[in-house]
């Protein structure tokens, strides 16, 4: 048996409630999977929504009544499944959230993300990392960077391989670019900023708070632009404030030299995807992986087609972009931004902080390991 953090459709809520510390069977891993001892386990959004059964209830996905959320691990590999050569027990390893088929011929030749029975880890399906033990296909593993204490190898996954997909894949960016990151200061933001300079464009950091914005000037933002001061909606109705979105394209391209950015990356939604239309120059590409603030996007189209602008959907990324990704951070070309670890027996306090958007950076959770500073070697 093992303890594990665990979600039940009958308590379905804020994340503070729905998850419970519970006695779990550890799971046997089958044909091409992998177990692994987890250390530490990174938070994300996904759980909050797990938590409160939205958009939808995830249960329709995982064919189980409970479900182990955490797509962030760093552990130790415990046992391997039938089949699996490349990993053995005592590994050091970071895990990567895709699931995939690993037979059709979208895995074997354009992209398992287009595989059709493609699944989050631990979100669309079950068994995730806040537990003392995870179950994960072979090819979500990645060597752990031995520099990273287990906390700071648990903190960048989901969050880095996603913005690593958008950026440098999707969108292309290169040197001199402009690209506007919405919620800079946060999980995807801060290695959208990095990413912006390792390759040379300029990263306009958008952020919400007075620690954010020395935050984002560390990771190299070429310039920093605080939305509180950008009122570019009714709060009670949500209709746009026009004369605020187009202010807020005059300090867009004020903190670009007087151009509008080649890229926004995109991932808050309803609050800004209207503002992110209207400020892409023309020709320019919208990048889009998320809608923290809402899924029913509205913007005005004549923005869109008039000035041959476009919208790319971006979701996660496959094994050899993580590959290239987790790379980097081995290199110490990218860094964690690791804000606050939490014991286990905390597990929801950062959940539930996430969900009133209370965080900086990317929260950890201890599993197996003791305290934090463990796990690094030179």
């Amino acid at each position: 048996m093992m303890r594990a953090w665990v979600i039940r459709p009958e308590r379905l809520g804020d994340p503070e409630h729905a998850m419970q510390l519970e006695q779990i069977e550890v799971p046997e891993p089958g044909p091409g999977e992998v177990l692994v001892r987890v250390m530490a386990a990174g938070v994300n959004y996904n759980a909050v929504w797990a938590s409160m059964g939205l958009p939808v209830s995830i249960f329709r996905y995982t064919g189980y009544d409970f479900h182990i959320a955490g797509s962030d691990a760093s552990g130790i590999v415990e046992r391997v499944g039938p089949g699996v050569t490349r990993w053995e027990p005592g590994d050091e390893v970071v895990i990567h959230c895709n699931q995939s088929c690993g037979e059709c011929a979208e895995c074997n030749g354009l992209d398992p993300m287009a595989c059709t029975q493609q699944k989050i880890w631990a979100y669309e399906s079950n068994w995730g990392s806040f537990a003392e033990y995870c179950k994960v296909q072979a090819q979500q593993l990645l060597p752990k960077p031995p520099q990273l204490t287990w906390e700071a190898a648990a903190s960048y996954g989901l969050t880095y391989f996603t913005a690593y997909r958008m950026l440098i894949d999707q969108a292309g960016i290169k040197a001199g670019d402009n690209v506007l990151v919405w919620g800079a200061g946060g999980g995807l933001g801060t290695f959208a900023v990095q990413l912006c300079a390792l390759v040379g464009a300029n990263a306009i950091a958008v952020v919400s708070s007075d620690d954010k914005v020395e935050l984002v000037g560390e990771l190299g933002a070429a310039a920093i632009i605080d939305r509180r001061e950008f009122a570019l909606s009714d709060p009670d109705t949500g209709e746009r404030i026009f004369d605020e979105v187009k202010r807020f394209g005059k300090a867009v391209r004020a903190a670009t030299g007087g151009v509008d950015p080649d890229v926004v990356f995109e991932h808050v939604g309803a609050a800004t995807f209207y503002t992110s239309v209207f400020v892409c120059k023309p020709f320019g590409t919208i990048v889009i992986c998320g809608a923290t603030s809402g899924f029913n996007l509205d913007f005005d189209v004549r923005y869109l087609w008039m000035r041959q602008k476009r919208i790319i959907g971006s979701h996660f990324a496959n094994a050899y972009q993580c590959h290239r990704a987790n790379q980097l951070i081995i290199e110490g070309k990218i860094k964690p931004v690791l804000s606050r670890v939490f014991p286990f027996d905390e597990c929801p306090a950062p959940h539930q902080l996430m969900k009133e958007n209370q965080h900086v950076g990317k929260m950890v959770v201890l599993v197996g390991a003791e305290a934090e500073g463990q796990g690094a070697s030179t």
